[in-house]
C-alpha cells in the first residue's frame, strides 16, 4: 500500500492549480443517466471515486469517452468526459461496485426517472458515521416511487413514472437533495423541493441540468421549483472549481507559512472557511486569477467555530482546520454538527503531539509550540489529508499510512505540494 513521505518546515512559495469539484463532478456524471443524448462535461478532476462511478455507469450502458489534459499553458483544465447513455442496460447497481462510494447510490433517482425502476445496494464510502439514506427515498416515496428493501438493496418502482409533489426535507442533505431534484426533472407536473440543500456542487448541477432542458427555478436557494419534462436533452457544461480543495490547500499555506496563489479559485465559495482563516491571522485576497493565501511571520490565533451546511463552515474541512488549530496560541473550540464519528483524525494527530480533548460533538484544541514527525494512519478522505497539513508543521519526518483515501478526493496532491516547495513524496509500493 503506497505511503505519503513528509519533512516538516518548508514553507510553501508560487502558485498551484485548483481542480474541477469532485462533489459535483459525480453527480453531473451521474446525470447523464437522464437524457439519451451526449452530455459533455470540462473539468473532470482524475480521482478514484471519479473511475470508480465511470465504471459503475458503464456498467448501466453508459459510453464513456475521455479527452486528455490539455495543452500549456493550462495544464490543470482537467479531462473532459462524453456520456452517453442512448441505451439503460442495466438498472441494478450491485453491492460490489456501490460499497466501493457512497455517492454511487445516486444512480437511483435518475434510473428511476427515466425506466420506472431501478435496484441499488445500500451505500458504503467513509466510515464517518451512520450517513443514512432515509431521506433520499423520503424524496423518491413523494414523487410517486413505490420502494421496498430487499437483502440490502433499495428496490424503486415507478410503472406509471414519477409524479411532481411537494418535498419538505426535515433536515438539510445535499445527497438528498441531489436525488429529489434530478427525479423531479423527469417527473409529470411540478415540484417544489423545500429545506434544499445550498451548497454550491447542487447549483452547478443544477445549472447543468438547464442546461440540458430542465426547469428549475430557485438555485442557490432553500427552495426550488421544478416543472417535470418528458425528455432532457445533451448539454456541454464546464465543473465547478473544487472550494473542497481550495480550502486545504489554503490550511496547508497557513499551517507551513508562505505565499501562494490558488488558482482558479473564487472566494465566493467559499466565504465562511476563508473569514476564519482571516481570523486566526492568514492574508487572503481574490486575484485576477484565483485566490492569494499568506502567512509570513506571526502566530496563527485561536478560533470557536461549529461546522455548518453551506452557507457555513463546512464539515469537510473541519479535520483541516483542526491540524492547523493544533499550532495556535491558545485553545480553539472547534464543534462537529453534521456528521458523528468525525473526529476520528485527532488520535492520529495526538501521535504528532497534538493537545486535543473530545466531549460529544466537540473538540477542544489547545496549541502546542511544536508538533513532531511520525508514523500515522489515514482513516478517511478529510482526515488523511489533515495529516498532510499537521506534517507540513511538524519537525522531523512524518509518514502516512494508508493514502488510498487522499486519492479518492484529492488529485495529484503531493505533485501540487511539492510544486510549491513542500518536501513531500509518494512511496510507492512495491
Amino acid at each position: 500500500m503506497d505511503r505519503i513521505s513528509i519533512i516538516g518546515g518548508k514553507h510553501l512559495n508560487g502558485s498551484l492549480p485548483i481542480s474541477g469539484a469532485k462533489n459535483a463532478a459525480l453527480p453531473l456524471m451521474i446525470a447523464s443517466l437522464l437524457t439519451p443524448d451526449r452530455l459533455t462535461l470540462k473539468n473532470v478532476p482524475n480521482l478514484a471515486d471519479v473511475n470508480t462511478l465511470a465504471r459503475i455507469l458503464r456498467n448501466h450502458g453508459v459510453d464513456l469517452a475521455v479527452d486528455g489534459k490539455r495543452a500549456e499553458p493550462s495544464p490543470y483544465l482537467g479531462e473532459t468526459f462524453h456520456l452517453t447513455a442512448r441505451d439503460i442496460v442495466d438498472t441494478t447497481a450491485p453491492y460490489e461496485m456501490v460499497s466501493r462510494m457512497r455517492a454511487s447510490f445516486w444512480v437511483l433517482g435518475p434510473l428511476l426517472a427515466r425506466c420506472g425502476e431501478a435496484r441499488v445496494s445500500m451505500p458504503g464510502g467513509c466510515a464517518i458515521g451512520t450517513r443514512p439514506v432515509d431521506l433520499h427515498l423520503m424524496g423518491l416515496k413523494a414523487l410517486g416511487a413505490e420502494i421496498d428493501i430487499d437483502g440490502g438493496n433499495v428496490v424503486a418502482k415507478a410503472p406509471r413514472g414519477l409524479r411532481g409533489t411537494r418535498i419538505a426535507f426535515p433536515k438539510v442533505s445535499v445527497g438528498a437533495t441531489h436525488a429529489a431534484l434530478m427525479a423531479a426533472s423527469l417527473a409529470k407536473g411540478d415540484t417544489v423541493i423545500e429545506n434544499a440543500a445550498r451548497e454550491p456542487e447542487i447549483g452547478d448541477v443544477a445549472e447543468c441540468l438547464i442546461k440540458m432542458g430542465a426547469k428549475i427555478e430557485g438555485v442557490g436557494s432553500s427552495t426550488l421549483q421544478v416543472q417535470g419534462t418528458p425528455r432532457l436533452e445533451g448539454a456541454v457544461h464546464t465543473v465547478l472549481p473544487d472550494r473542497i480543495e481550495t480550502g486545504t490547500y489554503a490550511f496547508a499555506v497557513a499551517a507551513a507559512g508562505g505565499d501562494v496563489e490558488l488558482r482558479g479559485a473564487r472566494i465566493g465559495l467559499l466565504e465562511r472557511a476563508f473569514a476564519v482563516l482571516k481570523q486566526t491571522g492568514v492574508t487572503i485576497a481574490q486575484t485576477p486569477h484565483g485566490v492569494r493565501v499568506a502567512r509570513n511571520g506571526g502566530n496563527l490565533k485561536p478560533i470557536t467555530i461549529e461546522t455548518q451546511p453551506f452557507p457555513g463552515f463546512p464539515t469537510d474541512l473541519q479535520a483541516q482546520l483542526m491540524a492547523l488549530m493544533t499550532r495556535a496560541e491558545g485553545t480553539s473550540v472547534i464543534r462537529e454538527t453534521i456528521f458523528e464519528n468525525r473526529f476520528m483524525h485527532v488520535q492520529e494527530l495526538a501521535r504528532l503531539g497534538a493537545d486535543i480533548q473530545l466531549q460529544g460533538d466537540t473538540a477542544t484544541v489547545n496549541g502546542v509550540k511544536a508538533l513532531r514527525g511520525a508514523q500515522v494512519m489515514a482513516t478517511d478522505l478529510r482526515a488523511s489529508v489533515s495529516l498532510v497539513i499537521a506534517g507540513l508543521m511538524a519537525e522531523g519526518k512524518t509518514t502516512i499510512n494508508r493514502v488510498y483515501h487522499l486519492d479518492r478526493g484529492f488529485e495529484r496532491l503531493e505533485e501540487k505540494l511539492s510544486g510549491c516547495g513542500a518536501a513531500i513524496e509518494r512511496l510507492v509500493s512495491g
